[in-house]
């Protein structure tokens, strides 16, 4: 119910509310803009808006007051008035992205354009999940020490999967549980996780290939199979945050029994694990590492070329089945499924093809290679602590820190 003041009038708290939230609404529509176009310009963002020179003026001057958005002259371009292209402020704030793989970890820092700059990498001395968070923990200190209070969350990306906002398992780095919140150096920072496929497919429908899509399937390969369903932006994630596991569907032999528990999983049939096996070598320390040698092989070598084109067979089989279960405009692929597919092409499109329901084989979603490349998980991890900040409450919280 709307507060009034006794003559039944809006009382002036609440029009003061309304004013507030019309002012940071418009806000977030030009920083929203800034975000998904670098480099747009203050005249392209207002024609996309709707809003009239002066408001777009008005608008971008108070974000540049805030330190929150900074602009330098367009060149020029024919008789019209000159304008300006918008950046992330210099002072602005920032996030601090983390991206913890089976064998090493990046860390980057994100301002409001939502693009990642890595400031530190390192290979895992040890997967021990104590050793691992501590060696991160102080990287992520670094770069808060050096971006002060301009640092609003941090947002971690893991090969694992993550329920309820925490790691549950992750069979590629052997861990069960595993409690991340030492990462950051201030319990009142905010700590987001989320599974690096799940993040690498929302980044791929904001920035990627995905952009224009409805509904779209991300599916990645680096040890064993994930992805993500992302319907109008946004991850299906399930319930409890755990979904898109799409590696642990029994598309596999039911005789192998995959290190998260469940036997015949898709994991085992696809990724370096499934190459050694077929090669009758033992199973790679370095899954990715391992399959890309024998993609690199396979040119030459008619072993690996076979046992290549047999991992291609069973992913484009059990991509079929996705693509019948979920109908989606467009499927991207990530990590070592392109190349996978590239190097077995034929094996990989009869299966495709075989797999598919009949009304489907005409018009298939088209399906191509991610456009983030390797930094997906990375780019998704700052899409997801950006949203955060990105709204009435975050830049309210900014407003009152410079204000303070």
């Amino acid at each position: 119910m709307p507060m009034t003041s006794p003559a039944g009038r809006p009382s002036s708290r609440a029009a003061s509310v309304r004013a507030r939230d019309a002012r940071w609404r418009g806000a977030l529509a030009v920083l929203e803009e800034m975000r998904r176009e670098p480099g747009v310009t203050r005249a392209g963002v207002a024609q996309r808006l709707g809003l009239t020179t002066g408001s777009a003026t008005e608008i971008t001057a108070r974000l540049r007051e805030l330190g929150l958005l900074a602009e330098t002259p367009a060149a020029a371009s024919g008789r019209g008035r000159p304008t300006t292209v918008l950046h992330p402020h210099p002072d602005g704030p920032v996030v601090i992205a983390v991206d913890i793989r089976q064998e090493d970890w990046r860390i980057a820092v994100a301002a409001l354009d939502g693009r990642p700059h890595v400031a530190e990498a390192g290979t895992h001395a040890s997967r021990e999940p104590g050793r691992v968070v501590t060696v991160i923990a102080e990287a992520v200190r670094r770069a808060c020490e050096r971006h002060g209070g301009r640092v609003r969350a941090v947002s971690v990306a893991v090969a694992a999967t993550v329920r309820h906002g925490g790691v549950v398992q992750s069979a590629a780095l052997g861990w069960d549980a595993v409690d991340l919140t030492g990462l950051v150096p201030d319990p009142r920072l905010p700590l987001l996780v989320g599974n690096d496929a799940t993040l690498a497919g929302a980044a791929e429908a904001r920035y990627g290939a995905a952009a224009t899509a409805g509904t779209a399937l991300h599916v990645t390969i680096e040890v064993g199979v994930g992805g993500t369903l992302v319907v109008d932006g946004r991850p299906v994630a399930g319930a409890a945050g755990a979904g898109g596991e799409f590696g642990h569907l029994p598309f596999g032999d039911p005789a192998l029994r995959c290190p998260c528990g469940a036997t015949g999983c898709w994991d085992l049939t696809v990724d370096g694990r499934a190459i050694a096996r077929h090669l009758g070598e033992p199973p790679p320390r370095d899954p990715r590492s391992y399959a890309q040698a024998a993609v690199d092989r396979a040119a030459r070598d008619a072993p690996a070329r076979s046992a290549v084109g047999r991992a291609a067979s069973a992913f484009g089989r059990g991509l079929a089945g996705l693509i019948n279960a979920f109908d989606p405009d467009i499927v991207t692929l990530g990590g070592f499924a392109e190349p996978l597919r590239a190097a077995a092409a034929p094996e990989f499109g009869t299966a495709l093809a075989g797999g598919l329901m009949r009304f489907r084989r005409p018009d298939p979603p088209p399906v191509v290679a991610a456009a983030l490349g390797g930094d997906g998980a990375l780019h998704g991890a700052a899409v997801t602590a950006l949203d955060g900040v990105l709204t009435e409450e975050g830049l309210s919280a900014w407003a009152a820190g410079r204000a303070g």
